[in-house]
């Protein structure tokens, strides 16, 4: 990650670590959906070797999270972990962060160096009363710097919290004083609907101004929804593209189709397409296919059915009943052409 390399998904499992057949299950559904990296609590020595059975069934690097105990970061080491995310702040004393840094760099895998308002030293709370953005970033700055004092520079960094503000003013603190790959999120961000607008609103800040190199929508319940959100964000801010993008106009009084029907059972029946296609599904006829002209494929509703497009140009006229499955054809076709379509296409389309 980092250097120019396409921003990397990332989730967290929420099983039981030790219950290795639930966290490979969960690893595998995550990496299904997109997911690149994974990582698991590690808050015991049980779940610590269960990482080596962990890894036997799944692709994906495996990231161990440890918090306080040293000893379990090594045990994670030794038993395959790809990536360690610590705190050096809460690890104790600098003895044993040494210990740490050597046992990852003789084994050759990097070390996340993670902060957020719950692992700020007791210093630097009382500081800066309380928790704020110069706080964040003087912790992870001082937490870097041990790491390096030890030789250890295969460093990834995050500095979370849940406020978006406060996230993104301690990012902005750090930018030009870090040399190392920045990992972005909110941490507790909340239910699926409103922790996915809060991370787009403050991912897309940082993405915006070339910050972040790797990424996780942190969502409560399952960590599938994650994915399906960062995939979201990413292609939304242009940076990269997962297959079909169904879009679809927030309808009026002239719609004559049940528009979000219409696009919701397109987004599952077209889930399975990889090559990078947009496809608009409009409400009316008199705006549908100007307004999505960039559009690859589209529909635009009439009444008893539509007028099928491709680039703003109209196709022919669809029975309402024949709508999803003329859609299907053409989407087919064009991601079998070897001139398969350009992704790049503007986020409005005039309607709302």
């Amino acid at each position: 990650m980092g250097g120019g390399h396409p921003v990397v998904i990332q989730s967290m499992t929420n099983t039981d670590t030790r219950d290795t057949t639930a966290t490979v299950a969960q690893i595998n559904a995550l990496a299904a959906a997109g997911c690149e990296i994974v990582r698991v609590a590690v808050p015991d020595t049980e779940a610590a070797a269960a990482i080596s059975q962990i890894k036997k069934g799944i692709s994906l690097p495996l990231v161990a999270d440890i918090h306080f105990d040293h000893r379990l970061a090594i045990a994670a080491i030794k038993n395959g972990a790809n990536k360690l995310r610590i705190n050096p702040g809460n690890i104790g004393s600098e003895n044993r962060v040494r210990e740490v840094a050597e046992a990852a760099k003789a084994s050759g895998i990097p070390i996340r160096v993670g902060v957020n308002g719950g692992s700020l030293e007791k210093a630097v709370l009382e500081k800066y009363k309380g928790v704020t953005a110069q706080g964040l970033a003087e912790s992870a700055l001082q937490n870097i710097s041990l790491l390096e004092k030890f030789g250890f520079n295969d460093i990834v960094v995050s500095v979370k919290a849940s406020n978006v503000t406060l996230m993104l003013d301690a990012h902005k603190i750090l930018a030009e004083k870090l040399p190392y790959p920045l990992h972005i999120g909110l941490t507790e961000a909340g239910t699926p609907l409103t922790g996915a607008i809060r991370s787009a609103a403050g991912l897309g800040t940082l993405l915006s101004i070339g910050l972040g190199d790797t990424l996780r929508v942190s969502l409560s319940g399952d960590p599938v929804a994650e994915i399906h959100a960062a995939r979201e964000i990413l292609s939304a801010m242009g940076l990269r593209s997962f297959g079909v993008i169904v879009i679809a106009c927030p309808t009026c009084g002239r719609t004559d189709i049940d528009v979000a029907e219409i696009a919701a059972r397109l987004e599952k029946k077209l889930a399975h397409i990889t090559t990078p296609l947009t496809v608009a599904v409009m409400g009316c006829a008199v705006n549908g296919p100007g307004e999505a002209r960039q559009a690859d494929i589209g529909i635009a509703g009439g009444r008893g059915g539509a007028v099928l497009f491709r680039k703003g140009e109209i196709l022919r006229k669809v029975a309402e009943d024949e709508l999803e499955e003329a859609v299907l054809h053409e989407v087919t076709s064009t991601a079998t052409s070897p001139k398969a379509a350009n992704p790049d296409i503007g986020p409005s389309y005039g309607c709302g």
